[in-house]
């Protein structure tokens, strides 16, 4: 049996609750302009971060005093900011970070999506030899830089990521970059609550739903008896009923208790950024939220994403992309009119958002766009096969589902061909393996099983028939009017570095059972798990199946996450990977990293039960 560490009881301790919505006021942050030449601001925004660039490095945990919605609260913060310092660094340089923990509980930094040595990347109780970081105490991180790119660090403590413990990661390449910019910038997506998390979780443990103030109303129930009659409600009410569900859980925890942030300023001020007409800005959008999914835009400007996870793309251009938590995005605007431009965040709950401004003078700022409505969840999102139970065609909301998500669902159906990627660019082509079909880059052929684990009152949902919906932006975003980046987008720049076949394939499950707020992976949580053992070497296509109605963000340390999109000479690499509801996805694995790694679900309170070691031997 693993553990990992969970806050102690008080740990964090805020003076007193207060609510706060997702739009409130304060703030003392303000953002980071880089000259990508220099590494140095490239303008004076008011309140920008302090940016550490070198070989070697101090930082330091302390509890520091914060004031982001009109209420003092104490941070976990690094070296005195929310959020920590940006790090730049150099592709082939060693670097050496002392951390120093003056926090009254043991503390860590894991710095997520680095190729690094296990005794190197921070999860206390998982990682080689490294037990956390005492009070009082430091710790010598050491390690070689192997990689370029856009990444992110953060406490692998307790709930320390939730009140401030993160910062952005800066990798300079060794080589030249294939795409050109003048201006970057580093965008840290993040959600702050003046609430304990300890108490939070507290909550969710109590009453799962607490934080969602859009569950449904005897309104609701009346208005859609008037639109499908008595007999077409009672039978989708009866669907739902009888997994326990309710359509509209999106978020565990809102903007009923989160301020969004974005540079750690709140909306009411609003982060900006300076450019000048005609400039290529480079956005490296990192999500470094606990338990928030943010779809983001920028009205009147194309977003050409060039990186992945840190990792190079195939450029494609697109309206809006939705970052799962932990995910990193690095894209390129040309704004090409002497205006200020929105940097628009929305929850993916709708509950609030994150916002900031590229302007040409500081003394402008954009105009807010109205946030789009609330997403609901449809019977696709379950797992079900529409076609299988008669309802193909059916109307299954008055939100994006008749036209996203089934539609999804009645192409693939059984037949995984559905799931192809005509979409893309692959009009002329002819017949190429169907996602699904088995072979290296299109997926996993093997059915669906579920384990004897799988049932049982903690878990209140199995999805019947999942299906590799790469193409579909997710819920909220299907046919909003905007060309959406999804998972059929990503393509390598280059060659897939490891063009075999997997050896084995690995089906992990995502369970739970919401109502308890139960999390697990196949039925089983971490503390009574067995560590999953991956051969030195060897070639490993994981399959994850959502058995739940939530996104999940899944994170494999020490390793890429190989993301099997259509093509195997381009597969695209990952740290981390979103599963949709009632979905499954699969990627390929080089076991190439000696030791224990974590892997483990994002979402800050789902990582608990969600979580599990794997050992590399």
């Amino acid at each position: 049996m693993s553990r990992i560490s969970l806050p102690h009881p008080g740990a964090f301790s805020p003076s007193r609750r207060r609510f706060v919505t997702g739009l409130a006021a304060g703030g003392a942050l303000l953002g980071l302009g880089i000259n990508p030449a220099t590494g140095r601001a490239a303008a004076t925004p008011p309140g920008r971060q302090q940016v550490l660039s070198g070989t070697r490095f101090d930082l330091t945990y302390s509890p520091t005093p914060i004031n982001l919605t009109g209420a003092e609260r104490q941070a976990t913060a690094i070296n005195g900011t929310v959020p920590a310092p940006v790090l730049r660094w150099r592709e082939g340089d060693t670097v050496t970070l002392k951390v120093t923990n003056h926090l009254a509980e043991d503390a860590s930094i894991h710095w997520h999506g680095l190729i690094l040595p296990s005794s190197q990347d921070g999860v206390p109780h998982i990682s080689d030899g490294f037990e956390g970081i005492p009070p009082g105490e430091s710790f010598t991180y050491q390690f070689p830089v192997k990689q370029s790119g856009t990444y992110w660090y953060h406490s692998h403590s307790g709930f320390h990521e939730q009140t401030g413990s993160y910062g952005a990661i800066i990798i300079d390449p060794a080589g030249p970059e294939p795409f050109a910019c003048d201006r970057d910038y580093a965008l840290v997506l993040s959600d702050w609550s003046d609430e304990d998390p300890n108490h939070i979780y507290a909550t969710l443990k109590k009453l799962s739903h607490y934080y969602n103030f859009r569950e449904r109303t005897i309104f609701d129930a009346l208005a859609e008896i008037r639109e499908k009659g008595w007999a077409g409600y009672r039978a989708e009410r009866d669907m739902w009923d009888t997994m326990r569900m309710s359509d509209r859980d999106i978020s565990d925890v809102t903007g009923y208790t989160y301020t969004f942030l974005m540079n750690g300023v709140t909306p009411a001020e609003g982060w900006k950024g300076l450019f000048r007409r005609g400039e290529r800005v480079r956005l490296r959008i990192i999500n470094a939220a606990a338990m928030t999914f943010f779809d983001l835009r920028i009205p009147g400007l194309e977003m050409t994403v060039v990186a992945a996870d840190g990792q190079n793309i195939e450029p494609v251009t697109v309206d809006e992309l939705r970052l799962g938590v932990a995910e990193t995005y690095d894209v390129i605007v040309r704004p090409q009119d002497d205006r200020p431009y929105t940097v628009f965040a929305q929850a993916i709950d709708r509950s609030g958002y994150a916002r900031g401004t590229l302007t040409p003078d500081l003394a402008l700022a954009g105009e807010v766009p109205e946030m789009d409505p609330a997403p609901i969840l449809t019977h696709g999102d379950m797992g079900m096969d529409m076609a299988a139970m008669g309802h193909a065609g059916h109307d299954m909301g008055a939100n994006d589902s008749a036209d996203g998500g089934m539609p999804a669902m009645d192409h693939s159906g059984h037949d995984m061909g559905g799931m192809d990627h005509s979409g893309h660019d692959m009009g002329g082509m002819e017949a190429r393996p169907a996602i699904g079909s088995g072979t290296a880059g299109y997926g996993s052929s093997r059915p669906v099983v579920h384990a004897d684990t799988e049932y049982g009152p903690h878990i209140d949902m199995r999805a019947d028939a999942p299906q590799y919906r790469l193409d579909d932006p997710g819920v909220g975003l299907r046919d909003n009017g905007r060309r959406v980046l999804t998972y059929a987008d990503l393509f390598n720049i280059g060659a897939t570095p490891d063009p075999r076949e997997p050896g084995r394939e690995i089906d992990l499950h995502l369970t739970g059972n919401m109502s308890r707020y139960m999390w697990s992976m196949d039925g089983i949580k971490f503390a009574d798990a067995e560590p999953l053992g991956l051969k030195f070497g060897e070639r490993v296509r994981i399959n994850l199946i959502n058995d739940t109605m939530m996104n999940h963000p899944i994170h494999l340390h020490g390793m890429w996450s190989d993301l099997e999109t259509g093509d195997p000479g381009r597969i695209p690499r990952k740290h981390t990977v979103i599963v949709q509801p009632g979905a499954r996805i699969s990627y390929l694995v080089t076991a190439d990293a000696m030791g224990g790694w974590a892997y483990h679900c994002h979402l800050l309170y789902h990582m608990p039960g969600m979580f599990r070691k794997v050992v590399v031997s």
